[in-house]
């Protein structure tokens, strides 16, 4: 095979934005390809093409030698490229340790038990990350996260190996690791091509072959000699410049070298500064002190402590001990004035994605209350010195790394501060936007005497600084210009000195290992369309996340107890306990006897008599009572002369459904009081009888509407949680990055979705039996049906609600918009249209309809039907039906919306 990949007039738009512009390349097999260009002209585009990330618009591609845009060629080359996405860590899952990502991975490619094994140990051992098997992803240095990324892409042998700037934000030691184990790994197997994105230059240079882009073209091709040989340039730096169109020279930045001023004026004090978290020193007890104009250089390995002393310094966090003076003062952040003294770049994004660029820059000249002229003119000026001009209206999402790094530097100097404190600023940002950045912070040093206190992985910026402080596991190896260093470690270049003081405090244990020279075994040859191995990592995975997660587990256990037990007491249709008051202007005997029976009712609770009409109006205005019963004049008489006289009942009548019970128990209680007072009057009465109708009620004897309510709450609880549960779970991948793993990984969206699935049924079905539990124990309601009929129904029904989340969360973009979206399309029909609180029956023929369109009004029946009714399976099958065909309907809708390709 003479090339990997073969690319014909590719042409990829975002919108109106165009990615790549009618690119035809050819990438020879077995080499290291490098993409290098300036950030956002489509670099990443064109990796994720290649990769079958990203789904092909106009072109063709030919990669590992056939149609890139058949799906039946899409799915082999899914098995055998590995795509490494750009961000440190992105692919992998911080709560699982660096052995349960591995074996993650390896299910996705569905190896056997002994091919796992063998490759996790061969490639922790050749990574020196067995020491670290069960550590957290999340807590392990930027580094070992990208050395933990590689791994996790090579664990199935892949032929075409596709990295995304790997080395972005990694130390000089760290990269120097990262490619020596590249190195191996192809020396092992030389038919594997590499293909990567990179901004550092110094690597560059180490590739077998390079392609420049801009602006969505291609400026040139070839060896990185040829390349400078092309342009008659000595460096690949000058040589990539000289290719850009326009004004592209190199920025001299040799005019602000040495110029530092002699400003004795100590602006940044820090002394014996220690952070610790619990057990872990992450900073000991360090010190400096730098001068007004000075540009201090903040150098380390990663996870060294950099990051916390620089959060130290803001404020933002307490030191364990020690004192820091910013300006003669102890830090502060809820000091406003001396906020807008000092300048922070964090080093992940802390912008308002929701935002413009423009409307990020204008609210942030407002927190710093710029007057508006003044806010104007400076957003006017840092977008054109940092070459924003041209994505003001875009939103950060849709920004490259580096644009979203130069964004963050133009809201740090916005306000004009005397100290700027910047965590890796230019971290993946391109030489061009670097050599813009330094010449900005050079001349606010040099000229307006800013103090910069400044941390980088770039040995090029390291050397521009006046001093450099070198740190290591939270203490400070050394302190000085770039030039002492170097000497002190008798180096050729300051990057070989800083991996002379790191290698010394490495441990001599940590540099041998086995495995030298061979990391290569066997491919995997898996590639069925259907495989249990990799439905089951997603599963194992989503379960132990789940785990480790206990909010979110408490939440789906608990929560459903607390609302089951609050909506128990809290709703109810019983209405008893009524407060009466008698208004009795008559004040005869069948006037008391008519009192008597309201008093004996059950459903009344008397209180103080009323006298009058303004008694009447403010006991029902402040609720004191809800009903009120006048017995006028000369009742008596009437009943006697067998007249009809008049009773007034006075109701509130806020809530309707309770006033017209109380209206109907006043009207029982008249209607009995009559009955009786005919019986025992000695005047002749006519001969009628009453027709006598004996009541008896089926399935809830006690006519207690807790027994409803119950299993209607166990219906709600179990339509709700799930669904937001699940709604959440592809939206927080697609926010973190991981989604990567889904689109370029041999998965299949049904495997995809059913492992997401499957921990959340059973975490649904366990908060049912605890519900079912805590109906018996309070509430004394237990099934009175058939128990399989009940448990099937519950599966089924979880199945469905699950399945109905994993749709929303398929289209859905975040988290928060998931949440709700779950939670209003099904609360209100589960409430409203189940049979829960209105009988279906009295709904009208829309909401009849409507409410069957929904897997809550079948499983009320289900749940009532096995709880009250005492009913066989044969007799309620059809719900259960019902019940599985919402659970193909909506997994077969999610299916179709999770696109294994990006748009």
């Amino acid at each position: 095979m003479k090339n990997i990949a073969e690319l014909k007039n590719i042409s990829l738009k975002y919108g109106k934005q165009t990615a790549l512009n009618n690119i035809s390349v050819d990438l020879p097999t077995g080499k290291i390809i490098g993409v290098i260009g300036p950030d956002g002209v489509g670099k990443s585009s064109l990796l994720a093409l290649i990769a079958g990330v990203r789904e092909l618009q106009t072109g063709e591609a030919h990669v590992l030698n056939g149609d890139i845009s058949k799906n039946r060629h899409l799915m082999y080359c899914r098995q055998h490229i590995a795509y490494m996405p750009q961000g440190l860590g992105r692919n992998l899952y911080p709560t699982l340790s660096v052995e349960e990502n591995l074996n993650f991975f390896a299910g996705l490619f569905a190896l056997t038990s002994k091919q796992k094994n063998e490759r996790i140990s061969i490639l922790l051992d050749a990574t020196r990350l067995t020491p670290f098997k069960d550590r957290p992803a999340g807590k392990l240095s930027g580094g070992m996260k990208q050395k933990l990324g590689l791994c996790c892409a090579l664990i199935h042998q892949p032929e075409l190996l596709i990295l995304d700037e790997p080395t972005t934000g990694v130390d000089p030691l760290s990269r120097r690791q990262f490619w020596q184990l590249i190195e191996k790994i192809r020396n092992s197997s030389p038919e594997m091509s590499v293909v990567v994105a990179t901004a550092y230059m110094q690597e560059a240079e180490n590739f077998d072959w390079l392609i420049a882009l801009n602006s969505g073209e291609i400026l040139i091709q070839g060896t990185p000699d040829d390349v400078k040989n092309n342009t008659g340039k000595n460096t690949l730096d000058s040589a990539f410049t000289s290719l850009l169109p326009g004004d592209s020279e190199p920025i001299d930045l040799e005019k602000y070298k040495n110029t530092s001023s002699n400003n004795t004026e100590s602006v940044i004090q820090a002394t014996n500064l220690t952070m610790r978290f619990g057990d872990f020193t992450a900073v000991d007890n360090v010190s400096f002190d730098i001068k007004r104009g000075e540009i201090f250089g903040f150098l380390g390995s990663n996870g060294c402590g950099k990051t916390t002393t620089m959060k130290m310094l803001t404020g933002l966090l307490q030191p364990t001990q020690g004192d820091i003076l910013l300006l003669g003062e102890t830090p502060d952040s809820s000091n406003l004035t001396q906020r807008t003294h000092i300048g922070y770049m964090s080093q992940s994004f802390s912008l308002y994605e929701e935002l413009t660029v423009e409307k990020n820059l204008l609210m942030h000249a407002q927190l710093f209350e710029l007057e508006k002229d003044s806010a104007a003119k400076r957003i006017q000026y840092l977008s054109e010195t940092l070459d924003l001009k041209n994505v003001m209206e875009q939103k950060p999402g849709q920004l490259s790394l580096g644009v979203k790094q130069r964004l963050q530097l133009a809201v740090a100097v916005l306000h004009e501060p005397e100290i700027l404190i910047l965590d890796e600023p230019t971290s993946g940002v391109d030489p061009i936007a670097r050599d813009k950045f330094w010449a900005y912070l050079l001349k606010l040093a040099r000229e307006q005497g800013v103090t910069i206190f400044i941390s980088t992985h770039f040995m090029d910026e390291a050397e521009r600084c006046d001093r450099i402080s070198l740190m290591h596991k939270g203490k400070v190896l050394d302190v000085g210009t770039p030039t002492e260093l170097t000497n002190k470690q008798n180096a050729q270049s300051l990057e070989d000195a800083f991996i002379s003081y790191l290698e010394k405090e490495t441990p001599a244990s940590s540099k041998d290992h086995k495995n030298e020279d061979v990391i290569g075994f066997e491919k995997s040859k898996n590639s069925k369309r259907f495989s249990l191995k990799r439905l089951w990592a997603v599963t194992q995975r989503e379960t132990t996340e789940l785990i480790r997660d206990p909010i979110r587990l408490v939440f789906a256990l608990v929560g459903p107890l607390i609302l089951m037990v609050a909506f128990g007491y809290g709703i109810s249709f019983d209405v008893d306990n009524i407060t009466v008051s008698v208004w009795d202007d008559d004040k005869s005997l069948e006037s008391r006897l008519l009192i008597e029976n309201v008093d004996q009712s059950k459903y009344f609770d008397r209180i103080e008599d009323s006298h009058s009409k303004e008694d009447v109006i403010r006991y029902l205005k402040s609720s004191q009572a809800r009903v009120i019963l006048h017995i006028p004049e000369k009742f008596g008489q009437k009943l006697l002369r067998q007249q009809t006289p008049e009773v007034a009942i006075y109701i509130d009548g806020a809530i309707p459904f309770r006033a017209e019970t109380t209206l109907s128990y006043m009207k029982g209680i008249a209607l009995t009081y009559a009955q009786e007072l005919q019986s025992t009057s000695p005047l002749p009465q006519a001969n009628v009888r009453s027709i006598d109708t004996p009541i008896r009620f089926h399935y809830n004897q006690s006519f207690n509407s807790v027994n409803a309510i119950v299993p209607g709450i166990i219906m709600l609880m179990l339509a709700l949680i799930p669904v937001m549960m699940t709604a959440v779970g592809i939206v927080k991948e697609k926010e973190s990055g991981s989604i990567s793993n889904f689109h370029s990984t041999p998965i299949s969206g049904l495997e995809y979705l059913l492992g997401k699935q499957i921990p959340y049924v059973i975490v649904s079905y366990i908060s049912f039996l605890l519900m079912s539990l805590v109906a018996w124990a309070v509430f004394n309601i237990s099934p009175n049906g058939s128990y399989f009929a009940l448990n099937f129904g519950v599966i089924l029904y979880v199945m469905s609600t699950t399945a109905f989340g994993l749709l929303l969360s398929s289209f859905l973009k975040t988290q928060v918009a998931a949440m709700f979206a779950s939670a209003v399309i099904t609360l209100i029909p589960a409430l409203n249209l189940s049979g829960l609180l209105t009988p279906v029956s009295s709904l009208d023929p829309s909401g009849r309809l409507l409410g069957t369109l929904f897997p809550a009004a079948w499983f009320q029946k289900i749940s009532l039907a096995n709880f009250i009714k005492s009913l066989d399976f044969h007799e309620q099958w059809f719900n259960h039906l019902i019940l599985f065909m919402f659970f193909v309907i909506f997994m077969s809708i999610a299916i179709l919306l999770l696109k294994k390709q990006e748009a």
